[in-house]
Formats: C-alpha cells, structure tokens, sequence
C-alpha cells in the first residue's frame, strides 16, 4: 500500500491549459483559498500553465471561449465538492481532479454514506437524522444518550459541528447545524483515537492518528492550533496498518469515489474501525492531512500536486 505507481507523464504541457478552481461561496471558503495559494505556487514551480478561478462563474466563461483543457478543483462544499461542478464539467467535456459526479454528491451527504457502509459491512457510529421542520430530536438522547456530535449532513471541516455533553445543549447544536443546511445528522460518540487515510490514485498513504487538546478535532483544531499534534507513523503495527488502510480505501471506493481523497475513521479500544466520512476534495494547506501522509512515505508536495492532476486524465 504505501508504493505508488510511477508517474504517468512528465512533461507540463500535456496537461494543456489548467483551470485551478478554489475559493467558492461555502463556509469552507477560507481553507480552500489557504490550499489554493500552495498548489497554484507548486504547479508555478512545476511549468504547469494554469489560470486561478474563484468560484465557477468564471471559470465556466473560460471553458466556453475555449482557453481551459482541464480543471483541478480545489472547491470545497457545496458547489465544488458536491457534484455540481463535475456535472457541469461533465455537460461541457472538461476533465477535472477527483471524483465524478455521483460519487462527489455520495460522499457529501454524510447520511447516505452512512448507510452504504452499513450496507456493505463497514462500521460507522450509530446515528439518525433530521430535516428542517423535525423536532423529535431530542428523543436522541434517550436512545443513544450523551455525549452526542450534532453535524450538517453536507459540509465538511467540522464547521458547524459541536459535541453536546448535556441535554440542554443539543437544542442549540441543532439550530447551529442548520444555518449550513435543511438536514442534521447527529451521531453516538465512539470513544477512540481518530486516524485519517489518505488516497492517491488506488492507494491508502500512510495513516495519521491526530491528537488535540480541543474536546474533539474541531476547525480550530484543524487550521488554527500549534497544539495539534499529528503521528505518522501512527503507532499501529504494520499488520494492523495494512489491514486498516485496505478497510478505508474499501469504505472510499464502495461510494464510488476516485482520485484523490481521504477517509475518517475512529479505533476504538477493541480495535474496531469507526468509519465518519470521506472526503472526495481534502485540504492542501500547511496543515491538511494528504500532504502529511504523502511526505511521510517520500511523496513531496510538488509531486502530490503532479499525481492529484494526474487524477484528471
């Protein structure tokens, strides 16, 4: 697993005209300006000839006169990372990074991720959800009682997520998830350390078990703090690694997912793999996993960026 396959081209300028898309209207904005920055410099350093594009309005002005062969979409959220603009790339014939179209809606709706991995056998926190005129939630904490994690069902970078210790509380981290949309997911707390498997083109990358002192990994936790402390190696043997990361890249492809990506997942003190999510457009920044895993096992940033482009091919 940790042995990626040769690159598949080396010259730039097989890679015609690229399209960096970043930023977008999502509460995710910021981390995908902060990544953008990193991979718009490393694709510089690389020859590549790309054009930066905030948001798709754009970047779509730009495929239609012809001046764009391929998209590296770097849009996380809604509208970059959950089907939309593969679908619109798909209707106009332009190759982009990642997942397709159905795969990138899949993963983005945690809810229905969910349920495929129960399908298939793969462990995931027990959980139920609510639209947004339902009110039974707070029956929640009689059938799974506390703490709980209240999530939206489709956003990512634990923005909007709280971990609700008392019941007075789950009121609140409910109305806070729903300013990020209709649905709610709120989900037992599985008590373990949190690892994270990278994908690159058929590959799980070594994994990174995160440690912080925040009461979970939160935003603050992911972009902000010096404290966070990320291992990789994990501390796992190599047996329970190997068998670890073929277990996430099954709970990545069985949504359909492709490319590039990431998967979440809790251990917990039986050694049972709590799956959370997958992630078809993970961050690039300073701080994000990916590039971590993938320079743990000789991968610089540069060629990352190289083999994600490649993923468009």
């Amino acid at each position: 697993m940790n042995h990626l396959a040769p690159m598949k081209i080396s010259d730039p300028g097989q890679f015609g005209r690229v399209g960096l898309a970043i930023g977008g209207e999502s509460a995710e904005r910021e981390v995908s300006l902060n990544g953008g920055r990193a991979v718009g410099e490393s694709l510089k350093r690389q020859g590549v000839d790309f054009s930066v594009f905030d948001g798709t309005t754009s970047l779509f002005d730009a495929i239609r006169q012809g001046s764009i062969d391929r998209v590296f979409n770097l849009v996380h959220g809604p509208g970059g990372e959950d089907g939309s603009l593969q679908g619109a790339l798909q209707l106009m014939k332009v190759p982009v990074t990642g997942s397709g179209l159905a795969a990138s809606a899949l993963t983005m709706d945690k809810v229905r991720s969910k349920w495929i991995w129960e399908r298939n056998g793969i462990a995931t926190p027990p959980f139920v959800h609510f639209g947004r005129d339902e009110e039974r939630y707070s029956r929640v904490v009689e059938k799974f009682g506390l703490p709980l994690f209240v999530k939206p069902t489709s956003l990512g970078s634990s923005i909007g997520v709280t971990r609700v210790s008392q019941a007075s509380a789950l009121s609140s981290a409910v109305e806070l998830a729903r300013c990020y949309g209709d649905s709610v997911i709120i989900e037992a707390e599985i008590v373990g350390a949190e690892y994270f498997a990278g994908v690159i083109d058929g590959n799980a990358l070594p994994l990174i078990r995160v440690e912080t002192p925040n009461e979970f990994y939160d935003y603050a936790a992911k972009y902000e703090s010096d404290e966070t402390r990320y291992f990789c190696p994990c501390g796992l043997d190599a047996d329970a690694e190997s068998k670890l990361q073929e277990l996430s890249l099954k709970a990545f492809e069985v949504l359909g997912a492709s490319g590039w990506g990431r998967v979440d997942f809790l251990l917990d003190a039986a050694g049972t793999p709590w799956f959370l999510e997958a992630n078809t457009t993970p961050g690039m920044t300073d701080h994000s996993l990916v590039p971590q895993a993938a320079a743990a096992m000789g991968v610089g940033f540069d060629e990352l960026v190289w083999r994600i482009l490649e993923t468009s091919l």
